[in-house]
């Protein structure tokens, strides 16, 4: 191996050990969907533990790792102020299966899974904004 090489290595690797400790909070907040053609088993039972003041039940669902599927146990997850937890779902699409992560909604008042902002009926015809063709134009 050339000299150059023998040196670029120690350098290259002393650059990139203590970025690999970084912890990257942005990416945390990122939403990725994974695409399947592998079904998920069927959700396991569990008994659903009594509430916690404080804390919300994320039941369990199976994730994908290292080319199969596993259950990932339910759990509390402490309450955040404004936020609404969306539970961890498989939904097929097209033929294929689209595993989308439990989040945090923000501003879910009714618990609906959709944000207050868009959840509204301006118009006061009834119809939510969202399914609403003209949210402008009342009844």
């Amino acid at each position: 191996m050339p000299r150059n090489r023998l040196l670029a290595l120690p350098l290259a690797l002393a650059v990139a050990a203590p970025l690999a400790s970084l912890s990257l909070p942005a990416a945390a907040d990122v939403d990725v969907d994974l695409v399947l053609r592998v079904p998920p088993p069927a959700p396991r039972y569990e008994a659903v533990p009594p509430p916690r003041p404080g804390y919300v039940w994320a039941p369990g669902y199976w994730a994908w790792r290292g080319n199969q599927h596993v259950w990932v146990a339910g759990s509390f997850q402490p309450v955040r102020a404004g936020y609404v937890y969306q539970q961890p779902r498989w939904v097929q699409r097209n033929g294929q299966w689209v595993f989308t992560a439990g989040r945090w909604a923000r501003h879910d008042k009714d618990h609906d899974g959709v944000a207050n902002a868009w959840d509204r009926d301006r118009d006061g015809d009834g119809v939510k904004n969202r399914h609403d063709r003209h949210p402008n134009v009342g009844r």
